[in-house]
């Protein structure tokens, strides 16, 4: 079916009022950096296409009380140079500045990321770790889904009348720190091959208060790693831990990928992903709140 028509998206009542009438026939456009490769290679081909790139209520990072809330057409870049997206957001900031190039940054776009659903999606991890809702509205109203549940929820999935239009998730406290690590084929241009984000805090007393870990291309689906989160929840953060919690993840790992040829590769980069990923935010948390590493 040849592509008939492509309509630029003014506001979000317009673009659903399309999407309303073409469901399945339509596909969204922002960044194109996805779609465009889609089309050329006849993979897709949608009657008409809603360009949403220059829909302004859609393109914003804004702080609502304890709340940072993202539009769905917001770019990789303006993510990268925001001031809100800093400090112990860090994690979210590299895990964006290392999606493509940076031609793909200026127009790849954080809901286009998400609405993809590739587990190899830099972004997701970090937005997994902040307990992160993505907010889909349709003719039908609206509705909120945790980002989560995204991917593992079938009755939670994006429908073919709905629109991504922000991403919402509350700041972690001062003393926590977000952290990303990715492994990737090549430099600048590489599809994330794995990649760990954790969100971690370390007390006083030196062990894990709280920890969260989620994780990229080791399964069908960006997940939390609830089993190595639990292990490492209340230990104190040493070499030995860190290395016994990599084990386990390793193991998780292998059951969801039996039987790929990527296995063998991955069950021996995901040790040094991961050990990454948790010492930088381990070092960070210690030297914040004072205490001896």
């Amino acid at each position: 079916m040849e592509l008939q028509e492509v309509y630029k998206g003014e506001n979000v009542n317009e673009i659903i009022r399309v999407l309303s009438i073409y469901k399945n026939e339509a596909k969204i456009i922002a960044g194109g950096t996805d779609i465009i490769i889609d089309l050329r290679n006849e993979k897709i081909s949608p009657k008409v296409l809603i360009d949403i790139s220059n829909t302004r209520e859609l393109s914003y990072i804004k702080e609502e009380g304890e709340f940072i809330e993202i539009g769905g057409a917001t770019t990789f870049t303006q993510l990268i140079e925001n001031p809100l997206i800093q400090e112990n957001l860090q994690g979210l900031k590299k895990a964006c500045s290392l999606v493509g190039s940076p031609q793909i940054r200026n127009k790849g776009t954080i809901g286009g990321n998400i609405a993809n659903g590739s587990s190899a999606a830099d972004s997701i991890p970090p937005l997994i770790c902040l307990n992160s809702t993505i907010t889909l509205v349709s003719t039908r109203g609206k509705r909120e889904v945790y980002l989560e549940d995204l991917y593992t929820d079938m009755n939670k999935t994006i429908r073919e009348d709905e629109l991504l239009t922000n991403i919402r998730f509350k700041k972690p406290k001062p003393e926590q720190i977000l952290t990303f690590s990715k492994l990737g084929l090549r430099k600048a241009l590489a599809i994330s091959r794995m990649s760990i984000s954790t969100l971690l805090e370390i007390n006083k007393k030196g062990v894990f208060k709280a920890i969260k870990i989620a994780s990229g291309s080791l399964g069908k689906y960006p997940m939390r790693e609830l089993e190595v989160e639990e292990f490492l929840l209340e230990k104190s953060p040493d070499e030995k831990t860190i290395y016994k919690a990599a084990k386990i993840l390793q193991e998780s790992m292998g059951k969801r990928l039996k039987g790929r040829s990527t296995l063998p590769y991955k069950r021996e980069a995901v040790i040094g992903v991961f050990r990454e990923a948790v010492e930088e935010g381990v070092n960070w948390s210690c030297e914040r709140n004072k205490i001896k590493g």
